[in-house]
C-alpha cells in the first residue's frame, strides 16, 4: 500500500486549516477535491482519518498519517536546503525571495521559555536559516503534541518515548516554594507550615497546575492539598509577579526567584525544600541537521540552567 504525497499533504492541510474550504484556499484546489482526496486516503488505509467537526480533527489512525505528512514536509524541506534550491524554485514559479529556511514546529512549557529555553535557540547555527515555531504548554501534557503530529519536538516531563521519538533526558527544573514577608507574616506565622499552607491563598498557573498542591501534600503527608482560595495567572512571567505582588504563595522557578529573595521582595517558605520536576526532550526520529543542531543546543543549555540533582 502506497501513501500518495498529495493525498497525505491534503490531509495535513485539513488538519491545519480547520475545515475542507480553508485546506482548499491553501492548496489552490476546489473544497470537492480536498474531500475526493481524504476519502481516496482512508480507503486506501482502510481507516477512517478524520473527524468531520468544526475544526476537523485526526482520529488515532489520522494523527499517524499526519505526523508522517509532517516528518516528509521536513524531509523535502531539508534536501531543498542540501541541494540549495529556494521554495520558488520548488513551487516551479521561479521568483526570487529570502534564502529558503528549515522551518521547525516545537513545544515548550511555560517556565522553561521564560527562563532558558530561548537562549538555547539563539546557539542554533544559522547557516543555513531555522525558523522556529514555539507552541506553549504544560510540561505534562506537551508529549500529546507530539502524539498528534502537530510539533517536532517538546521539552516534556514525560520519560516514556512517545512512539516514533526518541526521548533524552535535560535535568530538573527547580521550584522554590516564596511569598512576600508581608504575606508570610499575615497568612503563615503562629503555627507549623504544615497546618497553615493548606489555608493560605495561592496563585496558580491554570486549572491543570497541580504543582502547589503537590508541594503542601509532601507537608501534609497527603493530608492536604492547597487551599482553594486561588489566584490563576496562566504565564509565567505574570505568576512570578502576582506572588511579588503579594497575592499568594506560590511555587517560583529558582531563577526567576533568586533576584527577588536576594532583594527581599521574596522570601523562601521553607528553606531546604524545593519541587523539583524532571525534563526531558522528546524528538522525531528524523535525521535532519536543523532538528539535530537544536537538540544539541537545548541540551547544552539545559546542562547549564537546570539541575541534575534531586
Amino acid at each position: 500500500m502506497e501513501l500518495p504525497h498529495d493525498l497525505v499533504r491534503t490531509l495535513l492541510a485539513a488538519v491545519d486549516e480547520g475545515t475542507f474550504d480553508a485546506a482548499a484556499a491553501s492548496l489552490h484546489v476546489t473544497p470537492s477535491a480536498v474531500s475526493q482526496r481524504i476519502k481516496a486516503l482512508e480507503q486506501r488505509t482502510g481507516r477512517v482519518l478524520l473527524m468531520r467537526t468544526k475544526p476537523v480533527r485526526p482520529t488515532e489512525s489520522g494523527e499517524v498519517v499526519v505526523r508522517f505528512a509532517r516528518q516528509l514536509s521536513a524531509l523535502e524541506q531539508a534536501a531543498r536546503l542540501d541541494l540549495g534550491i529556494a521554495q520558488d524554485e520548488a513551487d516551479g514559479t521561479g521568483a526570487t525571495g529570502p534564502r529558503a529556511a528549515a522551518r521547525l514546529t516545537l513545544v515548550v512549557n511555560a517556565d522553561s521559555l521564560a527562563t532558558w529555553f530561548l537562549p538555547a535557540l539563539t546557539r542554533v547555527p544559522q547557516d543555513p536559516p531555522v525558523c522556529f515555531e514555539l507552541l506553549r504548554e504544560d510540561e505534562g501534557h506537551s508529549a500529546a503534541l507530539l502524539r498528534e503530529g502537530r510539533v517536532m519536538a517538546a521539552v516534556t516531563s514525560a520519560a516514556e518515548p512517545v512512539a516514533g521519538c526518541t526521548v533524552r533526558p535535560l535535568g530538573r527544573a527547580r521550584y522554590l516554594p516564596a511569598a512576600t514577608p508581608e504575606f508570610t507574616e499575615r497568612f503563615l506565622s503562629g503555627g507549623p507550615l504544615s497546618r497553615l499552607l493548606p489555608h493560605a491563598p495561592v496563585v496558580v498557573y491554570d486549572r491543570r497546575d497541580e504543582l502547589q498542591d503537590r508541594f503542601v501534600r509532601t507537608l501534609t503527608r497527603g493530608r492536604a492539598g492547597a487551599s482553594p482560595l486561588r489566584h490563576h495567572v496562566p504565564t509565567s512571567e505574570g505568576f512570578r509577579d502576582a506572588v511579588a505582588a503579594g497575592l499568594g504563595w506560590g511555587l517560583v522557578p529558582d531563577i526567576q526567584a533568586a533576584p527577588l529573595l536576594s532583594a527581599g521582595t521574596l522570601v523562601e517558605l521553607a528553606p531546604g525544600k524545593h519541587l523539583d520536576v524532571p525534563l526531558y526532550w522528546q524528538q522525531w526520529k528524523l535525521d535532519t541537521p536543523s532538528l539535530a543542531a537544536v537538540a544539541e543546543a537545548v541540551a547544552g543549555a539545559a546542562a547549564e540552567f537546570l539541575h541534575t540533582r534531586a
